[in-house]
């Protein structure tokens, strides 16, 4: 059966059962997203200063999370961001979430061309039996 990281990263998709130990066994460095407690830009931009380890200099806009995103001295050339409890947060606030989106998926169409990989993956709670 063929895995999410066989292949190249290609928008947003569901985490595959296990994706920690699926990274670590494909050299893809994880790093977790907690939307559960998301409720404004500003707890975003706090959410991803967390989950992608950054500095108190972290610019904390649109512009900026592009920026670390597709920084090659800062990220690794194979990267996956498990974005946990996303659905939830994007009914919650779906113009923000669609924001959110379109920086993510710049960043990962530019590191494409950069023969670099971002992988966009969603972890729901298990209570959670929706599909994309």
């Amino acid at each position: 059966m063929m895995q999410v990281f066989d292949e190249r990263p290609g928008g947003i998709q569901r985490a595959p059962h296990e994706p920690r130990i699926l990274a670590a066994g494909h050299q893809v460095s994880l790093r977790e997203i907690s939307f559960s407690e998301v409720d404004d830009k500003d707890g975003l931009m706090l959410a991803m200063l967390r989950g992608l380890a950054l500095t108190d200099s972290f610019g904390r806009n649109w512009d900026a999370l592009y920026d670390v995103l597709t920084d090659p001295e800062g990220r690794p050339p194979r990267l996956a961001l498990l974005l946990c409890d996303y659905l939830h947060f994007c009914k919650r606030h779906p113009r923000l979430s669609a924001d959110l989106e379109r920086v993510l998926l710049d960043a990962q169409k530019t590191l494409d061309t950069q023969d670099r990989q971002l992988w966009l993956l969603t972890e729901e709670p298990d209570s959670d039996t929706r599909h994309w």
